[in-house]
């Protein structure tokens, strides 16, 4: 490892800029994008699906032309060019496939990345996590809309025990509060300070359980608000009814059974494949930004720790889209979705969250399925159509690079602008030219409240949409 220097002291006004940013949810760290509040009633939306999925099925995604490789290379340099350190990608339409890189794994020797680096999904993991319990839903071990204080009366006894079910864990309306914030002390004083002293730390799921309890929630039960705390419970539920860890179990009977080759839990704070650094900023108050790749992963458990590759993910989400992992009625019920967020009056949610993966709407009209992970320095985005024939998953190693000013509002991000063009135009039809990968257009939609300023696509696109971040 290169050596890193302290995070830059906090001025009396970078404080109050994280200040002011830090209430927007109970997380700035989340895992993943989603909002960590909306109003809309999950209850109402239970049997739903997306808007227009069903016309977008396959006949749609039959249309789709051949992979434009020029297109895709010129515009994953465009997301380097504005500022990404280094990213890699693959892109596939039904047989066809593309794979590429673009920028450095390592900022101080200019080591290039490379197509097929293992790097760090953060909440994509929650994908396989909700497979495996949907698995032991179908061995008729788990009830999807039975208490969770049936199966862990001693972790969530009370009342919670009893009206928290299943469903609500996987879909993120159990109003649980999440855990990372209380599970890194002093991170919005000193986030470098912090991160470096918890660089080799081991916690227990049962401890990371205990703090997103003890948490105060950002919704009640039943709205949609994202937290990891959900899935360390799943975690936690396997191991009780399975007798084995969740990632044993999830190793061999999600990972193997997908035939996936690069996919695992870590064992140690290593990964062992050929990787990139992986880089965080905390919106500029680490500076430069510090390496973290090799980090104790314990702490993101079921909910976040999962090393994969691109290409692993592609072959992941067409055979569980394509019925291969799941059951018909298992797949129906991952597929049911809710509000990600509480759209404008006569507006249409543009993401609706499942069983641990969502869809959402791109600017190329089209409804994809998957997830996106943000751990330290580590950025993942996963989509598909809904038949799994054209997929796009991207890796990227930096971090929180957006910037805000003295009250809080988000600055021009032009990085997050050229990861979304280059999503968005991997999956179009026909291409989005090269020309246009750096300035999308796109709908924009209004921020909910208590916006998390969390790494991921959607929150990079509320943010761009005109929002005022709330005090």
């Amino acid at each position: 490892m290169t050596s890193t220097p302290h995070a830059r002291p906090l001025t009396r006004r970078s404080r109050t800029r994280l200040a002011t940013v830090a209430p927007l949810a109970a997380l700035a760290l989340s895992l993943g994008v989603l909002p960590a509040h909306a109003s809309a009633d999950a209850r109402a939306s239970v049997g739903t699906t997306a808007p227009g999925l069903t016309a977008f099925g396959a006949a749609a995604s039959a249309q789709r032309p051949a992979l434009d490789r020029k297109a895709l290379r010129a515009s994953l340099d465009a997301f380097h060019t504005a500022g990404m350190y280094g990213a890699y990608s693959s892109v596939r339409d039904g047989s066809a496939r593309w794979d590429g890189a673009t920028g450095v794994a390592d900022v101080a020797t200019g080591r290039p990345t490379r197509p097929g680096y293992e790097h760090r999904i953060g909440s994509v993991t929650k994908t396989f996590t909700a497979v495996a319990v949907l698995q032991q839903v179908a061995a008729g071990r788990v009830d999807l809309d039975a208490p969770i204080g049936r199966y862990l009366p001693d972790v969530v006894p009370g009342e919670r025990g009893r009206l928290v079910t299943v469903r609500m864990l996987l879909n993120h309306t159990s109003g649980i509060a999440d855990y990372v914030l209380p599970a890194f002390p002093g991170i919005l004083e000193d986030p470098g300070r912090t991160l470096d002293a918890n660089r080799f730390r081991h916690v227990a799921p049962e401890e990371l359980a205990r703090l997103g309890l003890a948490a105060q929630p950002v919704a009640e039960r039943g709205t949609h608000a994202y937290a990891n705390t959900n899935y360390i419970l799943a975690g936690l539920l396997l191991k009780r009814v399975t007798g084995q860890e969740p990632e044993a179990y999830i190793t061999r009977h999600v990972i193997r059974k997908a035939g996936l080759r690069h996919t695992y839990f870590p064992r140690s704070p290593y990964i062992r494949g050929p990787h990139s650094r992986m880089y965080e900023s905390m919106f500029g108050l680490i500076e430069p930004a510090r390496d973290y790749s090799v980090y104790d992963m314990s702490w993101a458990g079921a909910a976040g720790a999962m090393v994969s590759t691109t290409s692993d993910l592609n072959d992941f989400y067409r055979k569980l889209l394509g019925g291969k992992l799941l059951g018909p009625a298992e797949l129906r019920a991952m597929k049911t979705t809710v509000p990600g967020y509480e759209p404008e009056p006569g507006q249409e949610a543009l993401l609706r969250y499942g069983l641990g993966i969502y869809t959402m709407r791109l600017p190329n009209g089209g409804w994809f399925w998957g997830h996106d992970g943000g751990v330290f320095g580590a950025g993942t985005w996963a989509l598909s159509t809904e038949d799994g024939r054209r997929q796009v998953s991207i890796g990227y190693n930096l971090m929180k690079h957006q910037r805000f000013d003295a009250e809080g509002r988000p600055l021009p991000d032009p990085v997050g602008d050229a990861l979304y063009a280059y999503v968005d135009g991997a999956l179009a039809t026909p291409p989005t030219p090269a020309g246009a990968a750096a300035s999308p257009q796109r709908e924009q939609v209004r921020a909910p409240r208590h916006l998390p300023l969390v790494d991921g696509p959607l929150a990079w696109q509320h943010l761009r949409g005109g929002a005022t971040p709330q005090r």
